[in-house]
């Protein structure tokens, strides 16, 4: 099989699986047990963080006008006031993971990225999402709106993305969505501040890898990053509005069986081998 096709069932993948809470990086690291892409170990770690552009700039283009902090009236570019609080809150989320990602950051890659890690963390996470869920049935969410999210909220939140920054399988969309829900935001304001919150975190992940492995790409690690971002990008579209239209009437419980189902499914699988 080619690595350009291989490369287009990778985005296909970190498209569906960068904004459901089931963890992209953790289905990325156990397809490529099965379909290896023949690149440099160093070329993979890139592509695997670098592939995630694709996919945010789907939510760039999709929340646009919740996202730019300018309007225009009358020839005139007016500040949004809202739009930037709810970019210093961004800020606030970043932080933990940020501090964790340039001190241990390496060494972190180096001890979990493996199957093991990734099958606990998602049967781990699968269970509780459904703990959440039964817990929330009977309640009514404190926080109904980005805007009454405040700077603490906006700590806790960034405090679970640090899980997920730490543990591949936890899944960052997956952490965030359930701090979320658990000091009590509405599935809604939870899927889309995560969403919001993806795009420095991978644009600022994205360029760390690039500077790290270098500019010094040869025409067929050209072609498959990009075939990789543009087919994430194009499924993250179709995905992103399939989730928001999901959560207005269902809840989050599924996603967890479907976690602990394959969390138990990789680890008899690789058991076998072991």
């Amino acid at each position: 099989m080619t690595e350009i096709l291989k490369a287009i069932i990778f985005g296909i993948v970190e498209g569906i699986t960068e904004w459901l809470p089931v963890s992209s990086t953790g289905h990325m690291i156990l397809l490529n047990e099965f379909l290896p892409l023949n690149m440099s170990q160093e070329f993979y770690d890139m592509f695997l963080v670098v592939i995630q552009l694709g996919a945010i700039m789907a939510v760039v283009l999709t929340f646009w006008n919740s996202l730019w902090p300018f309007s225009f009236k009358k020839g005139e570019s007016v500040l949004r006031k809202d739009v930037w609080q709810m970019w210093f809150k961004i800020v606030v989320s970043c932080i933990p993971a940020v501090i964790v990602e340039f001190t241990i950051g390496d060494y972190i890659e180096e001890m979990f990225y493996n199957y093991k890690t990734v099958a606990i963390m998602l049967i781990l996470f699968g269970i509780f999402f459904i703990i959440a869920e039964l817990r929330n049935e009977n309640r009514k969410p404190k926080i109904n709106s980005i805007s009454e999210i405040t700077y603490m909220t906006a700590f806790i939140i960034g405090c679970f993305q640090l899980i997920a920054a730490i543990f591949p399988g936890t899944s960052r969309s997956g952490a965030t969505i359930l701090g979320a829900l658990l000091i009590g935001v509405s599935r809604t304001v939870a899927a889309e501040y995560t969403f919001f919150l993806a795009v420095p975190v991978m644009f600022g992940a994205s360029l760390i890898k690039i500077i790290k492995y270098g500019f010094s790409f040869t025409s067929l690690e050209a072609a498959v990053l990009i075939t990789g971002m543009v087919v994430a990008f194009i499924v993250s579209m179709i995905i992103i509005k399939f989730l928001m239209g999901y959560i207005k009437k269902h809840d989050f419980k599924v996603f967890g069986y479907y976690r602990i189902v394959l969390g138990a499914a990789v680890l008899f699988y690789f058991g076998l081998w072991v």
